[in-house]
């Protein structure tokens, strides 16, 4: 029966009609990642309304193609303009940027996209050999863990971003952190720090955020003579493009692990993927001075990681009818409208789902390579184009990406305002990745720290005795407490005390 669901995926994927809608979704899908403020879930939410019509597989093809292809284009942008595309595309853009700055904006892209293929191919096979492994460990996530992974991810960006300075990469991301308490909480809809503004009362989108803080500072940056540069964007070998993702194999399979169960996780989705990634690599490197210089082997395990999380995404989405991320939740109702009812009795009802899902997604990957190789032969000469006439044009993409979110004039007042405040943090060097990421993690930590308390009634023991919770306190620990002045004197006068009982024997 297996072949047979595989058999039938195929048929729709190269009927005409089916193999056409996959190419232009794919491409929509891209050019909806490298615009900024437009993103996956605005994608696959105005696409789901203009599938209503067609037939259920059609539909679902179209809608993976999206996904994936906004997803990945993301990486375009960020690595170009230090714009990310998506929020998914922040880590991309760490050393993507600078690898532009040098010339090999072509190879970045190149190996950006051969990773998001294979971090999309390795979380399919996840898909189908362990979803009910990765749910079952999703599942033991309770607020107190999830809590904790919102604090850990905070900390990690904070300690990946901040050249060789955490504590300003900690202050930027807990200020992201409070600014996501802004408008009425999740928990018992109370207003807080909205002082009378209705605007403020619906809270503070994302995508003003993401736009103004990393936008505003290059399109400052770029206009002013001074600083003004031309990049002269140089050819390179497809050749010296697949040596690097040879390098990088054992780099490729663990980042798509980790996006994989990220993904997994109930609310947390590819930002994070991205990022817990890039920093297991920035761990494992053996030259870790080179990173935020332009390694190309944070694009892989950044793109990687966020690709792989959109295979993660849709594990608990199939086998719970729980979303792993935002897309996901949209995606979700879209299987439900189209007639499809994912969940635990998915596999008795409808079993030839699991391997539509896993086709579409497969064949989406392989168009998106293509297509975004392609269109980065004419989005690189971008780097060509005098500042002057290309940064009026991206601030106008920026206005226009704020205010499509909500169609509010206030989120573009708030993309002004991040804006601003983006390049005060870029004078005064402190990181602007983190505060993004808090942002993006705010309501997780906040809804699931007050969840955890309500249930414990006050008892705060269980985030000490939880063993995922330990792991993450420990974890967080780690990263912390060699921050600490004394500690870190303690660490050095043991390590020289070690060293010499040792060169004595």
């Amino acid at each position: 029966m297996t072949f047979e669901y595989i058999l039938q995926a195929l048929q729709v994927v190269f009927s005409p009609m089916g193999f056409l809608a996959l190419v232009l979704s794919v491409v929509l899908g891209l050019i909806f990642g490298m615009l900024p403020g437009l993103t996956a879930t605005m994608g696959v939410a105005l696409l789901t309304g203009l599938t209503y019509s067609m037939d259920g597989p059609i539909a679902i093809l179209v809608l993976m193609g999206v996904y994936v292809g906004a997803i990945s284009g993301g990486c375009q942008s960020a690595i170009l303009l230090n714009i990310p595309g998506t929020p998914a595309s922040a880590a991309t853009a760490m050393e993507g940027h600078p690898l532009a700055q040098q010339g090999k904006g072509g190879l970045a892209i190149f190996v950006a996209t051969a990773s998001s293929f294979f971090g999309t191919l390795i979380s399919i096979i996840c898909v189908l050999l362990f979803t009910p492994l990765i749910t079952d460990i999703a599942l033991k996530f309770n607020s107190h863990e999830m809590f904790l992974l919102a604090i850990f991810g905070i900390v990690i960006c904070g300690n990946l971003t901040s050249n060789g300075h955490p504590l300003k990469g900690w202050i930027s991301g807990f200020v992201g952190l409070l600014l996501s308490m802004v408008g009425r909480d999740t928990v018992n809809s109370v207003a807080r720090f909205c002082f009378d503004s209705m605007n403020l009362t619906a809270g503070i989108s994302l995508l003003p955020v993401m736009i103004g803080l990393f936008g505003f500072p290059e399109i400052i940056n770029a206009l002013n003579p001074e600083k003004r540069e031309f990049i002269r964007a140089e050819k390179f070998h497809v050749k010296e493009g697949f040596a690097v993702l040879a390098r990088n194999k054992l780099n490729i399979l663990r980042s798509s692990l980790l996006g994989v169960c990220m993904g997994a996780i109930p609310g947390v989705g590819e930002d994070t993927g991205g990022w817990i990634a890039y920093w297991a690599e920035k761990k494992a490197s053996k030259t870790p001075k080179l990173w935020g210089k332009g390694c190309i082997d944070g694009v892989v395990s950044a793109e990687a990681g966020n690709n792989a999380a959109v295979g993660g995404a849709i594990i608990p989405v199939l086998s719970l009818a729980i979303p792993g991320s935002t897309s996901a939740a949209v995606l979700l109702a879209a299987f439900w409208m189209h007639g499809y009812r994912p969940g635990p009795l998915m596999m008795n009802d409808t079993p030839e789902f699991l391997y539509y899902v896993a086709i579409f997604i497969t064949f989406s990957a392989i168009v998106m390579w293509i297509a975004a190789s392609t269109m980065s032969r004419a989005t690189v000469h971008i780097l060509q184009i005098d500042n002057r006439i290309l940064m009026p044009i991206i601030f106008i993409c920026c206005v226009i990406g704020a205010f499509v979110v909500n169609n509010r004039l206030f989120d573009i007042y708030l993309m002004f305002f991040f804006g601003l405040l983006g390049v005060l943090m870029r004078h005064m060097e402190y990181p602007m990745a983190p505060l993004l990421l808090g942002v993006i993690l705010g309501n997780m930590a906040d809804e699931n720290l007050r969840r955890a308390l309500i249930l414990g009634k006050g008892d705060i023991t269980p985030f000490f005795t939880r063993p995922i919770s330990v792991f993450f306190l420990l974890f967080i620990l780690a990263l912390v407490l060699p921050q600490i002045p004394f500690v870190a004197k303690l660490g050095r006068s043991v390590k020289a005390k070690l060293f010499k009982k040792d060169g004595k024997g």
